[in-house]
């Protein structure tokens, strides 16, 4: 899949998920949840494609969109610090 697809299918998940909302109040944590990790994703992707520049990638899933998703800037910075010494 082309980027521009990806991107633009998050954001309209995004949009959904805000306007919509979650309708009754036991779901609202799933919607906040989900919102989370879509916006996590879109950081990574960002992350991915800014970091081509410099020959960086640092995997999508589950995992690494939780973390950049719940923990935002810091999540992404510890995620790049773990990668950095770890993986390399």
């Amino acid at each position: 899949m082309e980027p521009i697809v990806i991107l633009t299918l998050l954001a309209a998940m995004i949009i959904l998920l805000l306007i919509l909302g979650a309708p009754f109040k036991s779901f609202k944590w799933i919607g906040t949840g989900a919102v989370r990790l879509l916006i996590g994703a879109l950081f990574l992707f960002f992350l991915n494609t800014f970091g081509g520049i410099f020959e960086y990638h640092l995997p999508i899933n589950l995992f690494t969109a939780s973390v950049s998703g719940f923990l935002g800037v810091p999540g992404i910075v510890a995620l790049i610090f773990l990668d950095m010494m770890v993986v390399n």
